[in-house]
C-alpha cells in the first residue's frame, strides 16, 4: 500500500502510464478503465498504477471529502464482474489540508489482457485507449509466458480446419467481447482466436482449449474427452447396468445436451395429490441441484486432465 510520502511524489508528479488524476467521483467507466489499463501494464514497467481521486490535472487538491459510500463504490469496481480476470488492487484514504485523496492502487495483472466489459484498455504515456490488434497480442503472449497451462498449449496435430468456426463465430464471440467491437472488427477468424489465446500464431495452430471448446472432433486429440452417464441398479458398479449414454463432441455443443438429458431422462416428474383438487408434481431430485452437481464435476474432470497432461 501507499504511504503519505510516496503519495506527496505522486500528486507532485506530471501523469504518466502509471498514474492518473481526477476530480470526478460519479464517472464509473472512466474509473474502470483506468484500473483496466493499470492492470494491463502495456509498458511492462511492473510497477504498481494509481488512480488519484480528487486531485487536479496540476496535483492541487480539490477539496473533496471521501465518504463511505465512495470508498464502497470503488471498492465494488473489483468484484463487479466487468473486468476480467479480476483486477488485484487496494483503496485507502489520505486526509491533507486542501483536501483529501482517494488512491487506488492497481497491481499489473499476471494474467493480461484484462478486458473491461469486453475491451481491453492500456495506457500509451498519459493517455489510455483501446489495444491495438498487435498490443492484445503482445499481452497475450505476455500471459503465455507467466502461465504456459495446458489450455493455453498448443495443439501442433490439429489445424484451423479441425475448429467448428461457426460455433465460434456466433455462439462464443458474441458473449466474449463487446457487440460494437465485433460489428467494427476487420480481423480474420483466426486472428480473433489469437486475440482470445485460443490460437497459437508462433506454431500456426489451436490450443487446447479452442480444442476442447469448439473441436470438431475433440475424442482425436484427446481421447479421454467425453462425459458417460451410467445409472445402475445397486449400490455399486457391479451392479446391473439399467441406463447408459455417452456424451461426445465440443464443449459448447455437448454441456446444452446434457442438461436437456437431466431435464429428460434423469430428472423424474409425478403428480402427487394433496387433496381432492388439487395435485403437486414431486421430482426425484431437484433439477437444479443435479445440474450444478453435474456440471461441477465435469469442470474438476476437466481441471484434473489438463493438469496431469
Amino acid at each position: 500500500m501507499t504511504s503519505r510520502e510516496e503519495l506527496l511524489n505522486l500528486l507532485s508528479s506530471k501523469e504518466t502510464y502509471r498514474i492518473e488524476k481526477t476530480v470526478s467521483t460519479t464517472n464509473m467507466d472512466k474509473f474502470c478503465e483506468a484500473i483496466c489499463a493499470f492492470a494491463n501494464d502495456m509498458p511492462n514497467s511492473q510497477q504498481n498504477g494509481y488512480l488519484l481521486i480528487g486531485v487536479n490535472d496540476d496535483g492541487t487538491l480539490c477539496g473533496l471529502k471521501v465518504t463511505d459510500e465512495l470508498m464502497k463504490k470503488i471498492s465494488a469496481i473489483r468484484t463487479d464482474g466487468n473486468i476480467l480476470p479480476l483486477p488485484v488492487m487496494n483503496v485507502e484514504p489520505f486526509s491533507f489540508a486542501g483536501g483529501e485523496v482517494l488512491v487506488v492502487e492497481v497491481i499489473p495483472s499476471a494474467l493480461p489482457p484484462v478486458r473491461y466489459r469486453g475491451r481491453t484498455f492500456i495506457r500509451i504515456g498519459p493517455r489510455k485507449d483501446l489495444a491495438t490488434r498487435e498490443e492484445e497480442e503482445i499481452l497475450a503472449e505476455r500471459r503465455s509466458s507467466h502461465f504456459p497451462t495446458m489450455d493455453s498449449t498448443p495443439c501442433c496435430q490439429a489445424t484451423l480446419d479441425d475448429i467448428d468456426c461457426e460455433l465460434f463465430v456466433n455462439t462464443y464471440l458474441p458473449k466474449a467481447i463487446a457487440p460494437e467491437l465485433l460489428t467494427n472488427d476487420p480481423r480474420t477468424v483466426k486472428e480473433q482466436m489469437i486475440s482470445l489465446r485460443l490460437f497459437s500464431k508462433s506454431y500456426d495452430c489451436p490450443t487446447y482449449a479452442a480444442i476442447l471448446l469448439f473441436g470438431r472432433d475433440p475424442k482425436c486429440f484427446l481421447p479421454g474427452a467425453y462425459v458417460q452417464y451410467v445409472r445402475w441398479g445397486g449400490l455399486d458398479n457391479a451392479s446391473e447396468i439399467l441406463n447408459q449414454r455417452e456424451f461426445c463432441g465440443n464443449l459448447c455443443t455437448m454441456l446444452p445436451q446434457i442438461d436437456t438429458f437431466i431435464d429428460m431422462a434423469v430428472v423424474q416428474k409425478r403428480p402427487v395429490p394433496v387433496s381432492a383438487l388439487r395435485e403437486e408434481i414431486f421430482c426425484n431430485y431437484p433439477k437444479w441441484s443435479l445440474r450444478e452437481l453435474l456440471m461441477n464435476a465435469i469442470m474438476h474432470a476437466l481441471c484434473k486432465a489438463l493438469h496431469k497432461r
